[in-house]
Protein backbone atom coordinates (compact mmCIF):
# COMPACT_ATOMS: atom_id res chain seq x y z
CA UNK A 1 0.00 0.00 0.00
CA UNK A 2 2.90 2.24 0.74
CA UNK A 3 4.83 1.42 -2.51
CA UNK A 4 1.24 2.40 -4.28
CA UNK A 5 0.74 5.75 -2.17
CA UNK A 6 4.58 6.74 -3.25
CA UNK A 7 3.46 5.28 -6.94
CA UNK A 8 0.66 7.72 -6.87
CA UNK A 9 1.67 10.63 -5.38
CA UNK A 10 4.91 10.12 -8.15
CA UNK A 11 2.74 10.19 -10.70
CA UNK A 12 0.75 13.21 -9.22
CA UNK A 13 3.90 15.26 -9.28
CA UNK A 14 5.31 14.12 -12.73
CA UNK A 15 1.90 14.92 -14.37
CA UNK A 16 2.15 18.62 -14.46
CA UNK A 17 6.02 18.64 -14.88
CA UNK A 18 5.53 16.40 -18.15
CA UNK A 19 2.53 18.48 -19.31
CA UNK A 20 4.87 21.61 -18.67
CA UNK A 21 7.46 20.32 -20.67
CA UNK A 22 5.31 19.02 -23.36
CA UNK A 23 3.78 22.48 -23.75
CA UNK A 24 7.76 23.91 -24.08
CA UNK A 25 9.10 21.14 -26.26
CA UNK A 26 9.49 22.69 -30.18
CA UNK A 27 6.72 21.41 -32.56
CA UNK A 28 7.51 19.14 -35.47
CA UNK A 29 8.01 21.19 -38.44
CA UNK A 30 6.20 19.02 -41.00
CA UNK A 31 7.57 21.09 -43.98
CA UNK A 32 11.10 18.86 -42.78
CA UNK A 33 11.52 15.42 -43.32
CA UNK A 34 12.22 13.35 -39.78
CA UNK A 35 14.57 11.37 -39.52
CA UNK A 36 13.27 7.81 -39.65
CA UNK A 37 10.25 8.43 -41.23
CA UNK A 38 9.22 6.39 -43.73
CA UNK A 39 6.74 7.30 -46.21
CA UNK A 40 3.43 5.12 -46.18
CA UNK A 41 3.08 2.80 -48.83
CA UNK A 42 -0.78 1.83 -50.82
CA UNK A 43 -1.97 -1.30 -51.85
CA UNK A 44 0.32 -1.53 -54.49
CA UNK A 45 3.34 -1.17 -53.00
CA UNK A 46 3.56 2.54 -53.96
CA UNK A 47 4.49 5.62 -52.22
CA UNK A 48 1.25 6.98 -51.28
CA UNK A 49 0.52 10.00 -52.50
CA UNK A 50 -3.72 9.76 -52.15
CA UNK A 51 -5.86 12.17 -50.85
CA UNK A 52 -7.12 15.32 -50.86
CA UNK A 53 -4.67 18.58 -50.95
CA UNK A 54 -4.10 22.47 -51.47
CA UNK A 55 -1.59 24.21 -52.94
CA UNK A 56 -2.94 27.61 -51.75
CA UNK A 57 -0.30 30.45 -50.38
CA UNK A 58 0.09 33.66 -50.18
CA UNK A 59 3.64 33.33 -51.56
CA UNK A 60 3.69 34.50 -55.04
CA UNK A 61 4.98 32.11 -58.11
CA UNK A 62 7.27 35.01 -58.81
CA UNK A 63 8.99 36.91 -56.61
CA UNK A 64 8.04 40.59 -55.44
CA UNK A 65 11.30 42.89 -55.73
CA UNK A 66 9.49 45.93 -54.52
CA UNK A 67 9.04 43.85 -51.23
CA UNK A 68 12.26 41.89 -51.18
CA UNK A 69 15.14 40.09 -52.95
CA UNK A 70 15.97 37.56 -50.45
CA UNK A 71 14.93 34.34 -51.62
CA UNK A 72 14.09 33.30 -47.87
CA UNK A 73 12.35 35.17 -44.81
CA UNK A 74 12.98 35.26 -41.56
CA UNK A 75 10.69 33.60 -39.41
CA UNK A 76 9.80 36.51 -37.32
CA UNK A 77 9.55 38.76 -40.80
CA UNK A 78 7.32 35.99 -42.33
CA UNK A 79 4.72 36.46 -39.39
CA UNK A 80 4.71 40.34 -39.76
CA UNK A 81 4.31 39.16 -43.52
CA UNK A 82 1.48 37.23 -43.00
CA UNK A 83 -0.44 39.36 -40.59
CA UNK A 84 -0.06 42.48 -42.74
CA UNK A 85 -1.56 39.93 -45.84
CA UNK A 86 -4.44 39.13 -43.35
CA UNK A 87 -5.11 42.52 -42.01
CA UNK A 88 -5.19 43.95 -45.69
CA UNK A 89 -7.51 41.05 -47.31
CA UNK A 90 -9.88 41.49 -44.22
CA UNK A 91 -9.67 44.98 -44.73
CA UNK A 92 -10.32 44.83 -48.57
CA UNK A 93 -13.32 42.38 -47.30
CA UNK A 94 -15.21 44.43 -45.46
CA UNK A 95 -18.33 46.40 -46.27
CA UNK A 96 -17.79 50.34 -47.04
CA UNK A 97 -19.51 51.72 -43.92
CA UNK A 98 -21.75 54.70 -44.25
CA UNK A 99 -19.66 57.52 -42.83
CA UNK A 100 -16.40 55.80 -45.15
CA UNK A 101 -14.59 58.06 -48.01
CA UNK A 102 -14.43 56.10 -51.11
CA UNK A 103 -10.93 57.19 -50.25
CA UNK A 104 -10.12 54.80 -47.44
CA UNK A 105 -11.42 51.83 -49.05
CA UNK A 106 -9.16 52.68 -52.40
CA UNK A 107 -5.93 52.79 -49.75
CA UNK A 108 -6.96 49.27 -48.33
CA UNK A 109 -7.48 48.17 -52.13
CA UNK A 110 -4.17 49.58 -52.59
CA UNK A 111 -1.87 48.37 -49.78
CA UNK A 112 -3.87 44.32 -51.34
CA UNK A 113 -2.38 45.08 -54.58
CA UNK A 114 0.96 46.38 -53.14
CA UNK A 115 1.63 42.35 -51.36
CA UNK A 116 0.43 41.01 -54.39
CA UNK A 117 0.33 42.86 -57.89
CA UNK A 118 -1.70 40.59 -59.43
CA UNK A 119 -4.87 40.83 -57.19
CA UNK A 120 -5.51 43.90 -59.67
CA UNK A 121 -6.35 41.80 -62.28
CA UNK A 122 -9.95 40.99 -59.90
CA UNK A 123 -10.56 44.34 -59.44
CA UNK A 124 -14.39 45.24 -59.10
CA UNK A 125 -13.44 48.18 -61.09
CA UNK A 126 -13.97 46.17 -64.86
CA UNK A 127 -17.08 44.31 -63.20
CA UNK A 128 -14.99 41.63 -61.82
CA UNK A 129 -14.09 40.06 -58.82
CA UNK A 130 -13.66 41.90 -55.03
CA UNK A 131 -11.63 41.09 -52.44
CA UNK A 132 -14.14 39.05 -50.32
CA UNK A 133 -14.23 36.11 -53.35
CA UNK A 134 -10.30 35.74 -52.98
CA UNK A 135 -8.96 32.94 -51.18
CA UNK A 136 -5.45 32.19 -52.23
CA UNK A 137 -3.99 31.41 -48.58
CA UNK A 138 -3.22 32.73 -45.32
CA UNK A 139 0.63 31.61 -45.24
CA UNK A 140 3.49 32.12 -46.78
CA UNK A 141 5.04 28.54 -48.85
CA UNK A 142 7.40 26.70 -46.09
CA UNK A 143 9.80 24.73 -47.55
CA UNK A 144 12.40 22.36 -45.87
CA UNK A 145 11.68 24.65 -42.52
CA UNK A 146 12.13 28.25 -44.86
CA UNK A 147 9.39 30.50 -45.36
CA UNK A 148 9.84 31.32 -49.25
CA UNK A 149 9.28 34.52 -51.26
CA UNK A 150 8.45 33.36 -54.52
CA UNK A 151 7.91 29.67 -55.96
CA UNK A 152 10.35 29.94 -58.52
CA UNK A 153 14.16 28.97 -57.55
CA UNK A 154 16.05 30.88 -59.87
CA UNK A 155 18.27 33.22 -58.42
CA UNK A 156 16.28 36.01 -58.41
CA UNK A 157 12.85 34.46 -58.35
CA UNK A 158 12.20 35.37 -62.13
CA UNK A 159 11.49 33.34 -64.96
CA UNK A 160 14.74 33.52 -66.89
CA UNK A 161 14.37 35.61 -70.32
CA UNK A 162 13.98 33.36 -73.39
CA UNK A 163 17.07 33.97 -76.02
CA UNK A 164 14.54 34.56 -78.70
CA UNK A 165 10.81 35.50 -78.75
CA UNK A 166 9.33 32.49 -79.79
CA UNK A 167 7.24 32.09 -82.98
CA UNK A 168 3.84 32.20 -83.17
CA UNK A 169 3.68 30.89 -79.05
CA UNK A 170 -0.13 32.15 -79.11
CA UNK A 171 -1.39 31.65 -75.70
CA UNK A 172 -3.91 30.84 -73.67
CA UNK A 173 -4.62 34.97 -73.64
CA UNK A 174 -4.20 35.15 -77.04
CA UNK A 175 -8.02 35.54 -78.15
CA UNK A 176 -8.46 38.72 -75.70
CA UNK A 177 -9.52 41.45 -77.66
CA UNK A 178 -10.39 39.37 -80.37
CA UNK A 179 -14.47 39.17 -80.75
CA UNK A 180 -14.82 37.25 -83.90
CA UNK A 181 -15.86 34.27 -82.90
CA UNK A 182 -15.74 31.82 -79.78
CA UNK A 183 -12.81 30.52 -80.38
CA UNK A 184 -10.92 34.07 -80.48
CA UNK A 185 -11.22 33.76 -76.93
CA UNK A 186 -9.08 32.61 -74.18
CA UNK A 187 -9.50 28.66 -72.73
CA UNK A 188 -10.16 29.93 -69.22
CA UNK A 189 -13.14 32.35 -70.53
CA UNK A 190 -14.55 29.62 -72.53
CA UNK A 191 -14.60 27.09 -69.57
CA UNK A 192 -12.39 24.39 -71.57
CA UNK A 193 -9.74 24.73 -68.75
CA UNK A 194 -8.62 26.79 -65.71
CA UNK A 195 -7.40 29.77 -66.21
CA UNK A 196 -4.55 29.47 -64.54
CA UNK A 197 -2.06 26.87 -63.85
CA UNK A 198 -3.43 24.71 -61.99
CA UNK A 199 -3.50 21.86 -63.84
CA UNK A 200 0.05 22.38 -65.30
CA UNK A 201 2.38 21.23 -66.01
CA UNK A 202 3.93 22.68 -64.16
CA UNK A 203 1.05 22.83 -61.38
CA UNK A 204 1.18 26.29 -59.84
CA UNK A 205 -1.13 28.05 -57.69
CA UNK A 206 -3.35 30.41 -59.58
CA UNK A 207 -3.15 33.07 -56.63
CA UNK A 208 -6.68 33.50 -56.48
CA UNK A 209 -8.98 30.75 -55.12
CA UNK A 210 -10.09 26.77 -55.56
CA UNK A 211 -6.33 26.00 -55.50
CA UNK A 212 -7.17 22.43 -54.40
CA UNK A 213 -6.34 18.93 -55.83
CA UNK A 214 -7.53 14.89 -55.26
CA UNK A 215 -4.63 12.81 -56.40
CA UNK A 216 -5.72 9.04 -56.88
CA UNK A 217 -3.24 6.08 -57.47
CA UNK A 218 -3.68 3.07 -59.66
CA UNK A 219 -1.36 0.17 -60.39
CA UNK A 220 -0.58 1.70 -63.91
CA UNK A 221 -1.72 5.82 -63.65
CA UNK A 222 -2.01 8.47 -61.34
CA UNK A 223 -5.02 10.40 -61.79
CA UNK A 224 -5.07 14.46 -60.60
CA UNK A 225 -8.48 16.19 -60.62
CA UNK A 226 -7.85 19.74 -59.99
CA UNK A 227 -10.71 21.60 -58.99
CA UNK A 228 -9.78 24.99 -60.61
CA UNK A 229 -11.74 23.84 -63.72
CA UNK A 230 -12.81 20.52 -63.21
CA UNK A 231 -9.65 19.16 -64.96
CA UNK A 232 -8.38 15.35 -64.48
CA UNK A 233 -4.84 15.26 -65.09
CA UNK A 234 -4.11 11.43 -66.15
CA UNK A 235 -0.21 9.93 -65.61
CA UNK A 236 0.80 7.01 -67.41
CA UNK A 237 2.93 4.67 -65.67
CA UNK A 238 6.13 3.39 -67.33
CA UNK A 239 5.18 3.63 -70.36
CA UNK A 240 6.41 5.59 -73.50
CA UNK A 241 5.38 8.96 -74.89
CA UNK A 242 3.05 9.11 -77.91
CA UNK A 243 4.41 9.61 -81.33
CA UNK A 244 1.52 10.39 -83.25
CA UNK A 245 1.53 13.98 -82.98
CA UNK A 246 -1.74 14.48 -81.07
CA UNK A 247 -0.77 17.02 -78.00
CA UNK A 248 -3.50 16.60 -74.79
CA UNK A 249 -4.39 19.73 -73.14
CA UNK A 250 -2.06 19.01 -70.79
CA UNK A 251 0.89 17.04 -72.55
CA UNK A 252 1.74 13.64 -72.66
CA UNK A 253 3.03 12.95 -68.61
CA UNK A 254 4.72 9.41 -68.46
CA UNK A 255 5.63 8.56 -64.39
CA UNK A 256 7.45 6.44 -63.09
CA UNK A 257 8.58 5.76 -58.93
CA UNK A 258 12.13 6.50 -57.96
CA UNK A 259 11.64 5.34 -53.82
CA UNK A 260 9.21 7.55 -52.09
CA UNK A 261 9.23 10.04 -55.10
CA UNK A 262 6.62 9.94 -58.13
CA UNK A 263 8.63 11.76 -61.43
CA UNK A 264 6.39 12.86 -64.34
CA UNK A 265 7.82 13.62 -67.78
CA UNK A 266 5.68 15.57 -69.79
CA UNK A 267 6.28 16.72 -73.35
CA UNK A 268 3.66 17.36 -76.26
CA UNK A 269 2.40 20.36 -74.87
CA UNK A 270 -0.22 21.97 -77.39
CA UNK A 271 0.35 25.17 -78.25
CA UNK A 272 -2.53 26.99 -76.26
CA UNK A 273 -0.95 25.43 -73.39
CA UNK A 274 2.64 27.54 -74.01
CA UNK A 275 5.07 27.98 -71.10
CA UNK A 276 5.80 31.65 -71.27
CA UNK A 277 5.98 31.09 -75.05
CA UNK A 278 7.78 27.63 -75.08
CA UNK A 279 5.46 24.81 -76.13
CA UNK A 280 6.68 22.75 -78.96
CA UNK A 281 10.26 21.34 -77.74
CA UNK A 282 9.45 21.87 -73.97
CA UNK A 283 9.83 19.34 -71.62
CA UNK A 284 8.79 19.41 -67.78
CA UNK A 285 9.96 17.07 -65.47
CA UNK A 286 8.22 16.80 -61.53
CA UNK A 287 9.29 15.24 -58.39
CA UNK A 288 5.91 14.55 -56.14
CA UNK A 289 7.66 12.93 -52.74
CA UNK A 290 5.85 12.64 -49.10
CA UNK A 291 8.26 13.82 -46.75
CA UNK A 292 5.66 14.00 -43.29
CA UNK A 293 2.54 13.07 -42.91
CA UNK A 294 1.13 15.75 -43.67
CA UNK A 295 3.17 17.41 -46.52
CA UNK A 296 3.79 16.76 -50.39
CA UNK A 297 7.40 18.37 -51.62
CA UNK A 298 6.03 19.08 -55.44
CA UNK A 299 9.62 20.52 -57.79
CA UNK A 300 9.54 20.87 -61.50
CA UNK A 301 11.92 21.82 -63.91
CA UNK A 302 11.29 23.58 -67.26
CA UNK A 303 13.93 23.03 -70.45
CA UNK A 304 13.59 24.14 -73.80
CA UNK A 305 16.91 24.78 -75.76
CA UNK A 306 14.92 26.44 -78.45
CA UNK A 307 13.73 29.06 -75.95
CA UNK A 308 16.10 29.30 -72.69
CA UNK A 309 19.88 28.60 -71.97
CA UNK A 310 19.40 26.15 -69.29
CA UNK A 311 16.19 24.41 -67.20
CA UNK A 312 14.95 26.63 -64.46
CA UNK A 313 12.34 25.26 -62.00
CA UNK A 314 10.81 26.07 -58.87
CA UNK A 315 8.97 24.00 -56.15
CA UNK A 316 6.70 24.04 -52.74
CA UNK A 317 4.99 21.57 -50.79
CA UNK A 318 0.71 20.19 -50.71
CA UNK A 319 -0.79 20.76 -47.30
CA UNK A 320 -3.97 19.06 -46.24
CA UNK A 321 -6.96 20.45 -47.98
CA UNK A 322 -9.72 20.37 -45.11
CA UNK A 323 -12.28 18.86 -47.06
CA UNK A 324 -13.04 17.13 -50.16
CA UNK A 325 -12.79 19.04 -54.12
CA UNK A 326 -16.34 19.37 -55.37
CA UNK A 327 -17.35 20.06 -58.91
CA UNK A 328 -16.42 23.54 -60.02
CA UNK A 329 -19.45 24.22 -62.64
CA UNK A 330 -17.76 26.85 -64.85
CA UNK A 331 -20.03 28.99 -66.47
CA UNK A 332 -18.08 32.46 -67.29
CA UNK A 333 -18.08 31.96 -71.05
CA UNK A 334 -21.87 30.47 -70.81
CA UNK A 335 -22.92 34.27 -69.73
CA UNK A 336 -20.23 36.46 -70.95
CA UNK A 337 -19.86 35.07 -74.44
CA UNK A 338 -23.14 36.01 -75.98
CA UNK A 339 -23.17 38.99 -75.00
CA UNK A 340 -19.79 40.16 -75.60
CA UNK A 341 -19.94 38.37 -79.60
CA UNK A 342 -23.35 40.51 -79.94
CA UNK A 343 -22.32 43.55 -79.06
CA UNK A 344 -19.00 43.18 -81.24
CA UNK A 345 -21.83 42.48 -84.06
CA UNK A 346 -23.73 45.56 -83.32
CA UNK A 347 -20.53 47.74 -83.16
CA UNK A 348 -19.60 46.53 -86.47
CA UNK A 349 -22.68 47.05 -87.87
CA UNK A 350 -22.86 50.63 -86.73
CA UNK A 351 -19.59 51.26 -88.09
CA UNK A 352 -20.69 49.68 -91.44
CA UNK A 353 -23.32 52.23 -91.64
CA UNK A 354 -21.29 55.61 -90.13
CA UNK A 355 -23.16 54.95 -87.44
CA UNK A 356 -21.46 55.72 -83.42
CA UNK A 357 -20.22 52.54 -81.60
CA UNK A 358 -23.08 51.68 -79.81
CA UNK A 359 -23.02 53.24 -76.05
CA UNK A 360 -20.42 55.92 -77.00
CA UNK A 361 -21.53 59.41 -75.67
Amino acid sequence: MRFALILALGTALAGPALAAAAEKAPAVDPSVRQPGWKSPKNAFGQPDLSGYWSNATMTPTVRNLSLTKEAVLPDAQAKQAEAAFADALAKADAPTKADEKPTDAKADEEKLIKLRPEFAAAGGDVGGYNAFWLDPGGHLMRVNGQYRTSLITTPDGQIPKPKAAPAGAGGRRQGLGSFDNPENRSLGERCVIGFGRNAGPPMLPNGFYNNNYEILQTANSVAIDVEMVHDVRIIRLDSHHRTDGVRPWFGDAIGHYEGDTLVVETTNIPQAENLYGSWKNLKITEWFTRISPTRILYRFQAEDPDTWDKPWGGEYEFSPLKGIVYEYACHEGNYALPGMLAGARRAEQAAASGQAKPGAE
